[in-house]
């Protein structure tokens, strides 16, 4: 999940941190004004639509700014220029859409950039989109690539930004997808630029964005683009076992119970609209009064603010028998998405260098999520090493602290690679 609210209740640091709407989008901008697409329009995967420059910041302006949320600036050589790229993909079924992201290039007067590709973490509001976000946390980790000398490429995802539509939330293949095609964008920008990008990519990502890293990396290594081949992938604290790992944490009580309410409220809602099959009506799974709101509560025009306090604290409160049903033996729809969800680690063979990045007793996306990767890649003769970040805390939150802490350790290391 990502940060924007904190829940002063004890032990509910962790739920505080979906994707909240404490900041608002930039002037003028909302659900309203998002783009409508015809297919006439997106005839190309990748084509670039627009580009918006939202502002340049020296290299001292960069390292104040990451430090106001603690952000490490010591990799700061820089300043950058920062853009939202608007450009043509594809949804859930293939159709044509549009997506948007944020564009950082750093002011280093190099043609030719070597390229980081980085995956947000969980938000439910389209305003807290990196490419729409007022704050750092939002920005912040492709502000850090920049300012450190690389092209940084932070796609919002679908229905996020200003993408029409719903998020498809944990959907790997969209994820994969709008973030190959922001890589498309992002190349023929830098073209109009003068400059170029390096087509060997360095892969990386957060939460969400860690099992779209992994996505993404599994797509450039297949070589789902002659442009551009995968160089490293360097995923931080993801939730890649969902089935075996997460769901579990979840319904046990390891995870706190108001963020379990918002992550399977999320889930349920999200795969339900992608895939059919787990419910008819939302009565079906969801207890009243909570029936009626919660797909609302995630069509990402509800504050993150709203949407948790209009949730209940408890998943007893939450959901019907047969919602604990669905999720204690997932079958049908759910169970082949959850199957899906995990081939991030399960069903390629990495041949470049992979680090997972974790942090010990995370308290959102549970450890075990990385150690069944590690074990995956292992069974598939890959040993990948793990890494734990330290001891970091972000807005009362391991989790979201190892975000900071990894971006931190994997910018050096792509910084190493040559």
């Amino acid at each position: 999940m990502t940060r924007r609210l904190k829940i002063a209740a004890a032990g509910a640091a962790g739920a505080a941190i979906i994707a909240a709407g404490a900041v608002p989008a930039l002037a003028g901008e909302g659900a309203k004004d998002r783009p409508a697409v015809t297919h006439q329009q997106a005839a190309a995967r990748g084509q670039l639509i627009s580009a918006r420059y939202l502002g340049t910041r020296s290299a001292d302006e960069v390292r104040a700014w990451l430090a106001t949320e603690g952000f490490d600036a010591s990799s700061v050589r820089y300043g950058v220029d920062s853009y939202r790229l608007i450009y043509r993909t594809v949804d859930a079924r293939g159709r044509a859409t549009v997506a948007s992201g944020l564009f950082v290039l750093p002011r280093n007067g190099e043609r030719k950039l070597r390229t980081v590709s980085y995956t947000h973490g969980t938000t439910s509001y389209i305003a807290d989109a990196p490419s729409m976000a007022q704050d750092v946390w939002g920005p912040g980790p492709a502000v850090t690539y920049g300012a450190a000398g690389f092209a940084a490429a932070a796609p919002d995802f679908l229905g996020l930004g200003e993408g029409p539509g719903v998020h498809p939330w944990k959907d790997v293949p969209t994820e994969t997808s709008a973030s190959l095609d922001m890589l498309r964008a992002a190349r023929q920008f830098t073209l109009r630029e003068h400059r170029a990008l390096d087509g060997r990519v360095l892969v990386t990502g957060f939460s969400q964005g860690a099992s779209s890293a992994l996505g993404l990396a599994r797509a450039l290594q297949d070589g789902a683009d002659p442009h551009f081949r995968l160089r490293a992938v360097a995923p931080i604290s993801g939730g890649y076992d969902f089935g075996g790992a997460e769901l579990p944490a979840l319904l046990d009580g390891t995870v706190d119970p108001k963020t379990s309410v918002a992550y399977l409220s999320y889930l349920l809602t999200s795969w339900n609209r992608i895939h059919g099959g787990i419910y008819e009506q939302p009565s079906d799974i969801f207890k009243e009064p909570y029936a009626s709101h919660v797909e609302k509560y995630f069509d990402g025009t509800t504050p993150g603010q709203v949407m948790l306090k209009g949730l209940p604290g408890t998943l007893g409160e939450l959901l019907t028998p047969r919602g604990f049903e669905v999720l204690r033996h997932p079958s049908g729809t759910l169970a082949e998405a959850l199957r899906v969800d995990g081939e991030v680690c399960t069903a390629w063979t990495p041949r470049v260098p992979v680090r997972l990045y974790k942090i010990t007793n995370d308290d959102q996306a549970v450890t075990a999520n990385t150690d069944h990767c590690a074990a995956a890649f292992r069974a598939r003769g890959v040993d990948v090493p793990v890494v734990d970040v330290g001891d970091k805390v972000y807005g009362g939150s391991r989790h979201l602290g190892s975000n900071i802490a990894g971006t931190a350790l994997a910018v050096r290391w792509f910084g190493g690679l040559r």
